[in-house]
């Protein structure tokens, strides 16, 4: 489907770009990718300017087209992605402000939107693998707070954040959907002990946290106690929904410039890797179709991404990599460069098709929630 925007949004639309070419010469040069305390400081930097240029909003207040609008416009200008915000701002902050009471948002989303705290996700568990409603780790109710003990793997972000948005258990009697709460657990607290993971790439976004009798007070329950996993669904659905858009405005300009650069080396009179990227065109244009459709279903919702969500990260996870593994194709001997961006990309690209949800996963959400198949045994 086409998406039509509205002359209001267009009018968004300009001003965005207008502000983009004014504010983006004036940014400081990033750090360093193993610089995490600089790369917070520079993605909360980058947050505080869109604040005060009153773009912060447009994460949770703003229509899904308006959001759409801005990750596309944000993407094509070269600005900033949200980094060390990317928990805050695309998981935890829409979480809290569709289920959190007003004194939770009052007290988390200024933060978050002013660029002055980060969050950090404590989903995975180490022996619970892609079955997320196994997780382990207990909270045990101790008058006016939860006492947590347990761990937690894939942490994003958790070396630099100020929060987490945590999964615990709270009643280990009941079926294992059913007894789990959603938690914001100040990284502050004692007990909490972060230990970086270093990725493929040799990035270290990621670590294992590991608590020990940490209290968190149940006001910090967001939701009720045992809906958790509810409210996680609603967490996920902003994850697989919106939050790729910015990828796939990015992917379709790195198709463009390995167009170029074939043209430049001599690969383009290969008719088979112009076929191969051609396909690739097709795909990305689709994948923005699917984008388009999907914010128009939130629309229709009251701005809550549904399970098109799911069938968009499918594809766009495997799609991902057969950008990357043609880029290898193109760069030939240089793509074994770990100097090369599109390299790192390609390395990066790898974890697609486990991060936010494996693939198989996704074809069991799109198997039983889309085409109504019964669950497997």
């Amino acid at each position: 489907m086409d998406l039509a925007y509205t002359p209001e949004e267009e009018e968004f639309r300009a001003r965005l770009r207008e502000w983009l070419a004014k504010a983006l010469p004036t940014l400081p040069p990033k750090p360093s990718p193993q610089d995490w305390p600089g790369r917070r400081a520079y993605d909360l930097g980058w947050q505080r300017m869109l604040y005060d240029a009153g773009y912060a909003h447009v994460h949770w207040d703003a229509s899904p087209t308006t959001r759409l609008i801005f990750l596309e416009e944000t993407e094509t200008a070269g600005a900033p992605y949200v980094g060390a915000g990317f928990v805050g701002l695309l998981h935890a902050g829409p979480t809290i402000a569709a289920e959190g009471t007003p004194e939770q948002r009052e007290r988390w989303l200024p933060p978050i939107l002013r660029g002055e705290e980060v969050w950090c996700q404590g989903f995975s568990e180490p022996d619970a693998g892609s079955d997320l409603a196994a997780l382990r780790t207990r909270a045990r109710r101790d008058g006016d707070d939860y006492v947590v003990t347990g761990s937690k793997i894939w942490t994003s972000h958790a070396e630099v954040a100020d929060w987490c948005e945590l999964l615990v258990r709270t009643d280990p009697a009941a079926p294992k959907h059913r007894g789990i709460s959603w938690l914001a657990m100040p990284m502050s607290a004692p007990g909490v002990v972060v230990r970086p993971l270093r990725t493929l790439a040799g990035s270290a976004e990621f670590a294992e946290v590991f608590l020990d009798e940490v209290r968190v007070p149940v006001a910090n329950r967001v939701g009720e106690e045992n809906d958790g996993w509810r409210v996680t669904m609603v967490t996920l659905s902003f994850e697989r929904g919106t939050a790729f858009v910015g990828e796939v405005v990015a992917c379709r300009r790195v198709l463009g410039e390995l167009a170029r650069t074939a043209r430049e080396n001599g690969r383009w009179d290969d008719a088979v890797l112009r076929r191969r990227l051609g396909r690739l065109n097709a795909e990305f244009r689709a994948l923005w179709r699917l984008t388009q459709w999907n914010v128009s279903a939130a629309e229709a919702s009251g701005g809550v991404p549904g399970v098109g969500g799911s069938v968009f990260k499918l594809r766009y996870s495997h799609a991902r990599q057969e950008l990357f593994d043609a880029a290898a194709e193109v760069l030939g001997a240089e793509s074994l460069d770990l100097e090369q961006s599109w390299v790192l990309e390609r390395l990066s690209s790898l974890s697609y098709t486990i991060a936010a949800g494996t693939s198989q996963i996704q074809r069991n959400i799109v198997a039983e929630r889309v085409l109504g198949l019964p669950k497997g045994r």
